[in-house]
């Protein structure tokens, strides 16, 4: 298991060196993705912690809080903004993984990852009874995405 801003930081330096463009919503659903399709793949999760139902899809409350105070939703994210201590081998143990995800889901842009994640069963389920617009810091089930997405691969 990796730390979720390891795999920020490591997200942040392969898009930004490969020339594609990332805002802080797009991070939140990469790092989303990265971590659902490790639970399919490999029943473990790759992060530690989790995701809540926020209204623009899954949110990891501590990357959003890094961010809060010099970005919104909508701002770049940079290489710059990699934490100065930032080592890409905190995460080499999981780059095959998280470098498959990111060539599948890389080229989206974040509103059309939030698009996507709204259309699926872990978001849906941990927003049932909530509005469209309300906010709602549910967490999703792990066991719903792990099985989610394992359906999938089939």
């Amino acid at each position: 298991m990796i730390k979720i801003n390891d795999l920020a930081d490591y997200i942040i330096t392969k898009l930004s060196e490969g020339g594609e463009s990332l805002n802080n919503l797009k991070l939140q659903k990469l790092t989303y993705y990265c971590d659902a399709w490790h639970l399919a793949f490999y029943d473990k999760k790759l992060v530690d912690t989790d995701f809540q139902a926020w209204i623009h899809g899954p949110v990891c409350r501590e990357l959003y809080d890094r961010f809060s105070s010099s970005k919104s939703l909508y701002s770049e994210v940079y290489l710059s903004d990699c934490a100065d201590d930032f080592n890409m081998d905190s995460v080499s143990a999981y780059s095959s993984h998280i470098d498959t995800i990111l060539e599948a889901y890389g080229k989206f842009s974040g509103a059309q990852l939030e698009e996507m994640t709204h259309r699926e069963k872990p978001w849906l389920e941990a927003r049932q009874g909530y509005r469209s617009s309300q906010r709602c810091e549910e967490y999703l089930d792990n066991s719903i995405i792990r099985d989610y997405y394992k359906s999938r691969l089939s």
